[in-house]
C-alpha cells in the first residue's frame, strides 16, 4: 500500500525527499526540585525543567525500568532527550546516573541554556547516556 504523498511533510517511499521529516511529540515532561526522573519523563523527547533559583540533581531511572517499560529495545536501540533548563539566578542542573546508566559528557545543564542526551542500551538493563549538545 502506497503512502498518500499529498498534505507536506516527508513520507517514505513517496519520493517527497525535499519536504520536512513530521514526527510526533507528545505532551513535554516537567521537572522543577530535584528529583529521580521517571520513564515518562525521559521518553517524552522534551523535558521543560524549572528548578526555580536552586540547583537541581535529576537522576535518571534504572536500567531495569527502561527495559521494563521499553520491552521492545535491543542492545543499540536508542532514544533522544532534550533538556531545557528554565531556571534562574544559579538554578544549574545535573544528571546524575541511575543503576545501570553510565554517563559520557557534562552532566551539567546551565541556566537558560539546555541538554540533547542520546541514551544507548548497551547490554539487558544497562544504558549509555551520551550529551550530544
Amino acid at each position: 500500500m502506497a503512502l498518500p504523498s499529498v498534505g507536506g511533510g516527508y513520507q517514505l517511499g513517496d519520493g517527497n525527499l525535499s519536504e520536512v521529516t513530521l514526527g510526533d511529540q507528545g505532551t513535554v515532561a516537567t521537572a522543577t526540585a530535584t528529583a529521580t526522573l521517571t520513564v515518562a519523563q525521559i521518553t517524552a523527547g522534551i523535558l521543560s525543567a524549572n528548578p526555580g533559583t536552586s540547583a537541581a540533581s535529576y537522576t535518571l531511572p534504572t536500567g531495569t525500568l527502561i527495559d521494563a517499560t521499553l520491552t521492545n529495545a535491543k542492545n543499540g536501540s536508542t532514544f533522544d532527550l532534550v533538556i531545557v533548563n528554565l531556571g534562574t539566578s544559579s538554578g544549574a542542573i545535573t544528571i546524575v546516573a541511575g543503576t545501570g546508566i553510565t554517563l559520557a559528557g557534562s552532566a551539567t545543564i546551565a541556566v537558560s541554556t539546555s541538554a540533547q542526551i542520546r541514551l544507548v542500551r548497551t547490554d539487558t538493563a544497562t544504558w549509555t547516556s551520551y550529551r550530544t549538545v
